[in-house]
């Protein structure tokens, strides 16, 4: 039975049902778990990155409808060293001005959007990153503003009031 929900939290991941995630992340032991079982649960990352100490990092986000951007480091042994949710107070703050967008992508995973604002002459990538506060459905975004040369100049966030 444990195999089955497995293999079909995966298979939902996969398709971007993000509903078995919770259960994925508690059942993964960093040390213990292995790369195979994480590829089994979450399906192929979006992106992946390779980390100066021979890990490699997986990027599965959860964008444009979800609000989670999970990180998560593989060991060169093939071994979880660590799973991060990123799409949090702590990393937004790692934004700063002059970042290209490879840098905030792998800061925060993929944006759920972007859009140019001819006038500004700026682009802005947004994510989602609540449902709503207090109950409502009223989704929260994170925003990071970038120049005509691809480099942040702010951040910021705006709640989309449904009408």
């Amino acid at each position: 039975m444990k195999r089955f929900l497995a293999w079909l939290c995966g298979l939902l991941s996969a398709i971007g049902i993000t509903a078995c995630d919770y259960i994925n992340v508690k059942e993964l032991q960093p040390g213990v778990s292995t790369s195979a079982e994480v590829r089994e649960r979450f399906g192929p990352p979006h992106m992946e990155w390779r980390n100066e100490d021979g890990s490699l990092t997986w990027e599965f986000s959860r964008q444009p409808q979800g609000i989670e951007c999970f990180m998560i480091t593989i060991g060169p042994d093939q071994v979880l060293r660590r799973i991060d949710q990123v799409l949090n107070e702590e990393t937004f703050a790692k934004v700063q001005n002059g970042m290209n967008g490879e840098q905030v992508r792998r800061l925060l995973g993929k944006h759920a959007s972007s859009q140019f604002f001819q006038l500004k002459q700026e682009t802005v990538w947004e994510w989602r990153i609540s449902h709503g506060p207090n109950g409502t459905s009223d989704p929260v975004f994170f925003t990071v503003s970038f120049n005509n040369d691809g480099r942040v100049t702010g951040t910021g966030r705006y709640t989309q009031y449904k009408r």
